[in-house]
């Protein structure tokens, strides 16, 4: 009996999120460090070892990526279109990067955040990274923009059913101001203020503190954090 079968590779990528200037961002790398084309540009990933996990090889990534052992990440899809790497271009730094003979590459997709001020420790094969607005992302190679487009809808599902994620966003003191801003941006709205303020207000665990902004032009807002021993009680409370 004749057979389809084909040389498949599996692949992770990572999608990571960061919030700064008011702007939901992307963490992309370069994939050749030569060249300044737009399209040079790709998410972050990896083929799997043939000792890992799926699960592993992302953990991988980001550690090499950021030097952070553990960050937040939630696998939320797998892209296996035939042609997602078909392109010659991208067959040839498939080939240039890899080389073993890959006729069909499906990859899992995750989804991270990462707090953009925080340090990070580079030590990947991929020297050059770029935090980029969501708003910005040029042209990527492979499917890497849909990839994109559906980690956004991905993260709001999440939001929605835990809220405590998205102060994986923000820094440990933020503004109400921030955290409108960052609602705002995830979900591609507008948000009446005076609404939002009573939305804060009901988070029991976005807890206000006893400091305000200093060296701003306008009048400095009240900074507030995230408790989440507080946010784990309600949620207890909730169940």
């Amino acid at each position: 009996m004749a057979t389809n079968f084909i040389h498949t590779y599996v692949s992770v990528d990572c999608v990571i999120f960061g919030f700064e200037h008011n702007m939901l961002n992307i963490l992309l790398v370069k994939r050749d460090a030569d060249m300044e084309d737009a399209k040079n540009l790709k998410l972050p990933g990896s083929l799997i070892y043939d000792n890992e996990d799926v699960d592993d090889a992302a953990q991988r990534v980001l550690y090499e990526l950021t030097g952070i052992k553990r960050m937040t990440l939630r696998q939320f899809r797998c892209f296996a279109d035939p042609e997602r790497a078909s392109s010659e271009v991208d067959k040839k730094w498939l080939n240039k990067a890899y080389q073993p003979n890959i006729e069909r590459l499906i990859t899992v997709a995750y989804l991270s955040l990462c707090k953009i001020n925080r340090k990070l420790t580079n030590v990947s094969k991929y020297k050059q990274t770029q935090w980029l607005p969501v708003t910005e992302i040029p042209p990527l190679p492979f499917d890497h923009n849909k990839i994109i487009k559906d980690a956004l809808i991905e993260i709001r599902t999440w939001i929605d059913r835990d809220p405590a994620i998205i102060f994986e966003l923000l820094p440990v003191k933020f503004t109400v101001s921030q955290l409108h801003k960052l609602y705002e941006t995830v979900y591609n709205k507008k948000i009446d203020i005076r609404n939002f303020h009573k939305k804060v207000a009901a988070m029991t665990y976005v807890v206000s503190l006893d400091e305000r902004q200093t060296n701003v032009s306008h009048r400095a807002a009240r900074f507030y954090k995230f408790d989440r021993k507080l946010y784990r009680k309600q949620q207890t409370t909730m169940s």
